[in-house]
């Protein structure tokens, strides 16, 4: 039972009593303010994040209003939601909540002085948690926080507010002019503005639709379709709030499209195991089914990791009992050519180390892989390479102008193939999540000190070949969560993962948070979705039901649950899996739901 009201009531009852003290208590009081934003969940998440992608609002059980915080904690994460809040300097606030669960925290962190929390270890129904704290000399941001324990299940948290001294946030900025229209290409338009005296930041507006941010008074947006008119206009923001949209310019993109390779509309892609057998069992490339519009061999390998030396063994009778001899392969492959099909040699993968270190082993890369492809009359080169194969130095801080010798070498060698065998040579790539999307976050180990060097290792080589690259197909499986345009991080394993991976490449992303250096969209009919054909293939495995949520929200924009895209891609390339033969295991299942998608 709570004794504390009754005596604070004497109390404030005596000190009415008293001439002179009346109006001073109630003007301290009215000084203070709750400063939390959105803290009843009434407004979806708007104003908090939420690791991991961990929380959502519910309808029930809620403490007040109609909805409330749920999140749930997984694996390595705990579920934390948080926000920043503007506040004074040498002021003291009370933090407080209800909570719902299991090991349930409410905190505070950045305080300038003694970062506070406290926490319910049990809690079946609505409990109240509080804390105090008093901000720092020179402090005037704080981040509020609730978060769950690894593995505990879901928690819920309501009416979370930050009760103290309000800081006059002023006006909001004047409405920005000069809005121009800078390049245009098939899928971006660059835009610039004049700059607005107390704007933190500055937000795009296409067609009316927020679509992102920018901190400077200039921005790319990207992800658009070709021949197609825009509107665009831009607001200036600060703390106090936004301000008018500018008056709105037009541009409408250019047509572009890339370099004829013969493929259809959407493809279906697909990695063949012709040089090793494992569980799923050696396929015969003459018994792969029309479906599959682009063969991928699986692999050519180094002789060793820095030589360059490629190699293509086809798997041995002992391994592959039922492996088709030489003439019959090359048979096959100008009969899936004749079909309309590309069959191309597969680089790297797990086991296949290749680093470009040195000139030397550059040129000898391109001599070997041309060897391989003019013996067996092959359509062009897929490069997957993993692990260590790439990564950055620390001084390699700009993808558009790589120092990184096996970054640059590998570039200078695609060049070279690709100038040998003309526009009709197929080129594609297949890097995992953190070679290309992880560098949203990061890039490099010198500016970003402490991260895998291999964060974004991709990137220089896609952007110095993005005119060339016919398909860039991101393996989206068997990686960590991956934060996506929203801020949020993605979890493998259904639609919403794809989709925000996807969306990414469509609409180019800045380099770890910095918006005036964006890595540019690529052009849809580059991008196939990488996923593993079944649950024996990889981790990250997506039922049918989830693929087709997957299309239908790129192409159509229906079905997207909680993300939103920044575009529609009705000209998506279609999927990638890992692999034929897994599929061929698992009944066709990859195959067959992509061609009761695409017909």
């Amino acid at each position: 039972m709570d004794r504390s009201r009754p005596v604070l009531a004497m109390l404030t009852a005596a000190l009415l009593a008293v001439p002179g003290i009346t109006a001073l208590s109630s003007a301290a009081r009215a000084a203070d303010a709750d400063l939390a934003k959105n803290g009843g969940f009434e407004s979806g998440l708007d104003n908090w994040s939420c690791s991991a992608s961990s929380g959502t609002t519910v309808k029930s059980p809620v403490h007040g209003g109609s909805s409330a915080l749920q999140a749930t904690p997984a694996g390595n994460d705990y579920a934390q939601c948080a926000q920043t809040v503007t506040v004074k300097p040498n002021s003291q606030y009370s933090l407080g909540g209800y909570v719902r669960g299991s090991y349930v925290y409410l905190g505070a962190s950045g305080t300038g002085t003694t970062d506070v929390s406290t926490w319910t270890q049990s809690a079946p129904d609505w409990q109240r948690l509080t804390t105090s704290f008093t901000t720092g000399a020179s402090t005037t941001k704080v981040t509020i926080y609730t978060h769950g324990w690894y593995a505990t299940g879901a928690y819920y948290a309501d009416d979370i507010s930050l009760t103290g001294p309000a800081v006059d946030p002023g006006q909001p900025p004047t409405t920005p002019t000069g809005l121009a229209v800078g390049t245009i290409t098939s899928s971006s338009v660059a835009l610039s503005w004049s700059a607005v005296t107390g704007a933190t930041s500055y937000a795009i507006y296409r067609d009316g639709v927020k679509v992102q941010t920018a901190s400077g008074t200039s921005a790319t947006v990207s992800g658009l379709t070709a021949a197609t008119a825009y509107s665009f206009q831009v607001t200036a923001v600060n703390d106090a709030g936004e301000s008018a949209k500018s008056a709105a310019v037009t541009a409408t993109t250019s047509t572009g499209s890339g370099p004829s390779t013969g493929l259809p509309t959407h493809a279906l892609v697909g990695y063949l195991h012709a040089s090793f057998a494992n569980g799923s069992g050696y396929t015969r490339l003459a018994d792969v089914p029309d479906s599959w519009d682009v063969i991928d061999l699986a692999f050519g390998e180094p002789t060793s990791a820095t030589s360059g030396d490629i190699r293509f063994n086809r798997c041995p009778v002992s391994e592959c009992a039922n492996v088709e001899s030489d003439a019959d392969f090359k048979a096959a492959i100008k009969a899936k050519q004749a079909a309309g099909k590309k069959v191309l040699i597969s680089i790297g993968g797990a086991n296949g180390q290749v680093q470009l270190t040195t000139t030397a082993a550059r040129d000898t890369f391109v001599s070997s892989v041309s060897n391989i492809i003019d013996t067996y009359g092959l359509d062009g080169l897929d490069i997957d390479f993993e692990g260590h194969s790439l990564s950055l130095d620390a001084s390699d801080t700009n993808f558009k102008s790589p120092t990184t010798p096996v970054v640059v070498n590998l570039i200078a060698a695609l060049k070279t193939l690709k100038a040998k065998y003309g526009s009709k040579f197929v080129l594609s790539m297949a890097p995992e999540t953190f070679f290309v999307q992880m560098g949203y976050q990061f890039y490099g180990t010198g500016k970003f000190g402490g991260q895998d060097p291999r964060c974004g290792a991709y990137l220089p080589v896609i952007y110095a070949l993005r005119d060339d690259l016919t398909l860039l197909h991101v393996q989206d499986y068997n990686s960590g969560p991956i934060m996506g345009l929203d801020n949020q991080y993605h979890t493998m394993g259904g639609a919403d993962f794809h989709i925000a991976m996807t969306d990414m490449l469509l609409t180019g992303f800045p380099v770890a948070g910095d918006t005036t250096n964006v890595f540019p969209a690529l052009r849809p009919d580059q991008i196939a979705i990488g996923m593993p054909a079944s649950v024996n293939a990889g981790n990250g495995y997506v039922a049918p039901a989830e693929v087709t949520k997957t299309l239908d929200c790129l192409t159509k924009k229906v079905s997207c649950g909680s993300y939103t895209t920044h575009g529609t891609w009705p000209t998506l390339r279609g999927l990638m899996t890992w692999s034929i033969n897994w599929d061929r295991y698992s009944n066709w299942e990859f195959q067959k739901t992509f061609d009761g998608y695409f017909g």
